[in-house]
């Protein structure tokens, strides 16, 4: 088998450092050595799109976390020429390896004229609520596995508060998480979403199963 190279490498917001390594036609990026995405296994984020987007329209939608661009591409396939998405993404990093070193389908998803990218946390953009029709979030591996501590804070009380302000009557927030967290779907209850659960294969159709957490806010 061939060996893994290293295509980039930079600090990891909040700590730890992000690479990006290539073994053939395969993307990783991983932080810490403990791998966070690849270009094989993004079935689950495209289903993260298409169920968060789902009779949305020619909505407005926010997605927190860029990674390698896969749920933004899905949402877009699944929106109309007149939706708005914003995308915010924490890494400099990240983007700058989207535009330059993913290939040109990564690149070409940044310049849709749908989309606005900001360098951001996407908690700052919940705390002024602007009225979305969905909010997508994966920015981490679960709501209760965090590769990266600051996260927590998105998925705790407060950040779904946040996050049901946001959104308007109808919206619905869609959340990708590794793995089932019972603890999160009452939180999210808590929150006054209507919770439903999605299971979803990382990889069309077979390897590990993730779930997709659906809150959606009363009209």
């Amino acid at each position: 088998m061939k060996p893994w190279i290293e295509l980039a490498r930079a600090p990891a917001p909040g700590g730890g450092e992000l690479s990006l390594h290539r073994r053939d036609r395969e993307l990783v990026i991983r932080v810490d050595g403990q791998e966070l995405m690849s270009s094989r296994r993004h079935a689950s984020e495209d289903h993260l799109a298409a169920v968060g987007c789902a009779g949305v329209g020619a909505g407005r939608v926010l997605i927190g976390g860029l990674g390698m661009g896969f749920t933004l591409r899905a949402a877009l396939a699944a929106l109309p020429a007149g939706a708005r998405l914003v995308v915010a993404e924490l890494s400099a990093a990240v983007v700058a390896w989207n535009r330059e070193l993913l290939g040109p389908e990564a690149a070409a998803t940044l310049r849709d004229p749908r989309v606005r990218l900001e360098v951001a946390d996407v908690a700052a953009l919940l705390a002024e609520p602007r009225g979305y029709d969905a909010i997508l979030l994966d920015v981490d591996n679960s709501p209760h596995a965090l590769t990266q501590p600051a996260n927590r804070s998105l998925y705790a009380a407060a950040g779904l508060a946040a996050a049901h302000r946001a959104l308007r009557p109808g919206g619905r927030l869609a959340v990708w998480s590794a793995e089932r967290a019972p603890a999160f779907s009452r939180r999210l209850t808590a929150a006054g979403f209507a919770v439903e659960l999605h299971d979803a294969r990382a990889h069309r159709g077979r390897g590990a199963t993730h779930t997709i957490y659906v809150g959606r806010r009363p009209r």
